[in-house]
């Protein structure tokens, strides 16, 4: 297989990889299927311009006209943004992409994908996916996992979505020697939640000791990549018990109208930000920014070590 034939790094990622440089991984699903327009195009530019901040450089991911872009230009930006016919592209879909020649914007998974694919070791998400509630009898189960179990990436988020099951989610990690570490915490973040009630085995007190947890792993061939919990800054944080009870009302209303499958995210997140009346919203943009910020610290002293 010619990997070149189907990846295209942008000229300042290339420069920044020959370079050594510290390059943070982000993906283009929160943009084309988590916010409308034009607030997504604000935010798009704000998390690359907070990377850059903290000496990192951003790379959006993509897949546009047959091509894997690792770093867009403003007008493929904007693409994006606008997500005229743009699809949600996860494992399962990227060769069918690739040779139909659509547009699609990365979930967790492929941007994982794309980004080992470019050397690039780190990632900001706002939340991993997961095992999802009623997962016994549904099997759904988000492709995130698989791809945290054998690609090396080091994915920063506010934990997972709290939609989810994130007792099972953390217990699909575990079975798959995934660490998850928490920043600052004992427990794992529940997104819009700094807490979930679920303790972690490892609470590291700095983005430098993540950096070199990471680097020994891969040095020692241990497949995979890792999962480091950030919470949400706490003026942002919103209530967990009434976070539930938004959450209960919109999966009952999914399962009244048969939404399944990769719709399902989207559709929860829409009708939870109508429901807190966009205050959920505004909590999201703000972790997704802090994920950025803590993402790149830690591939700056990666580069360093």
């Amino acid at each position: 297989m010619n990997l070149k034939d189907y990846l295209s790094i942008s000229p300042e990622i290339q420069e920044a990889l020959d370079a050594g440089k510290p390059i943070v991984a982000l993906e283009s699903t929160i943009l084309s299927h988590g916010m409308p327009f034009p607030e997504n195009m604000e935010f798009a530019h704000k998390v690359e311009e907070i990377v850059r901040a903290e000496g990192a450089i951003p790379a959006t991911t993509a897949i546009i006209g047959g091509k894997l872009k690792v770093g867009l230009t403003p007008e493929e930006l904007d693409v994006m943004c606008k997500a005229d016919g743009v699809g949600k592209v996860s494992r399962r879909d990227v060769a069918i992409y690739l040779a139909t020649g659509k547009t699609g914007a990365t979930t967790v998974a492929t941007t994982m994908m794309l980004a080992n694919m470019a050397g690039i070791h780190f990632f900001a998400t706002g939340g991993i996916g997961g095992v999802h509630r009623g997962a016994q009898e549904t099997m759904d189960i988000s492709a995130d996992l698989q791809e945290l179990a054998n690609t090396e990436v080091c994915v920063v988020c506010a934990g997972a979505k709290q939609i989810l099951d994130l007792g099972l989610t953390l217990e699909y990690l575990e079975t798959n020697g995934v660490p998850v570490i928490g920043l600052h915490t004992d427990e794992f973040p529940a997104f819009y939640c700094p807490t979930s009630g679920f303790k972690l085995d490892y609470n590291s007190e700095s983005e430098e000791e993540i950096a070199k947890i990471s680097k020994t792993k891969w040095d020692m061939g241990l497949k995979g990549g890792l999962v480091i919990g950030n919470p949400i800054p706490a003026e942002y944080a919103l209530d967990f018990d009434e976070m539930e009870a938004v959450i209960t009302k919109a999966i009952d209303k999914a399962n009244a109208q048969g939404i399944r499958g990769k719709f399902i995210t989207p559709f929860l997140l829409a009708e939870i930000k109508d429901m807190t009346e966009g205050v959920s919203f505004a909590s999201n943009l703000q972790l997704a920014y802090n994920n950025a910020r803590v993402a790149s610290r830690i591939a700056v002293a990666y580069s360093k070590l």
